[in-house]
């Protein structure tokens, strides 16, 4: 009911509105591309295919659909994708670069250079909090490089906080309370 309320009142003040929902099968190219853009790399990033293919890269979506796995997209008024929030399960053995703990899901996020500064991501990120509370999760954690300075300011509002730094490597975790 309230997101219903704000996307009323966002659309008559002519904003952009988005509509938070889940990913259809036929979309995997696009959340390719969105974990290709999550990947903060300011100057000479390598091309899509390259980067991916790195086997420290590759895991982030490779046999997508597995257990644990969540992906919800936020879409505009003609229901086009502009950006992603994802979530996976690593483990100790091969971990992800935000990770944490076997059983804390690792989110990724990433928006369509248009869409950003929009209110897209907060909501997106509020979903998947919202989600990953009732999936019984205790925790999220993720990667974000310290220059990405929006990203981590949305990071830090949503209740995340730093736990540790490595290298080009922010970790930052939020505790979920149960509902």
């Amino acid at each position: 009911m309230l997101t219903a309320f704000i996307d009323m009142f966002l659309s008559k003040r002519g904003e952009t509105m988005f509509t938070i929902r889940n990913m259809k099968n036929e979309e995997l190219p696009f959340l390719r591309e969105m974990l290709y853009e999550s990947i903060h790399i300011p100057q000479d990033k390598p091309p899509i295919d390259s980067l991916l293919e790195r086997k420290e890269l590759k895991k982030y979506i490779e046999d997508w659909g597995r257990q644990g796995d969540a992906v919800l997209f936020a879409a505009d008024e003609k229901n086009t994708p502009a950006g992603a929030i994802w979530c996976r399960l690593f483990s100790k053995n091969d971990p992800g670069y935000g990770f944490v703990d076997d059983n804390i899901p690792e989110i990724g996020m990433a928006l369509k250079k248009e869409a950003r500064g929009k209110g897209a991501g907060g909501r997106l990120l509020d979903e998947m909090i919202i989600l990953a509370k009732r999936q019984g999760y205790s925790a999220l954690s993720l990667s974000v490089d310290p220059e990405n300075i929006p990203a981590v300011r949305l990071y830090e509002k949503a209740g995340f906080i730093k736990t540790e730094t490595c290298g080009t490597s922010i970790t930052m975790v939020c505790r979920l309370q149960k509902q």
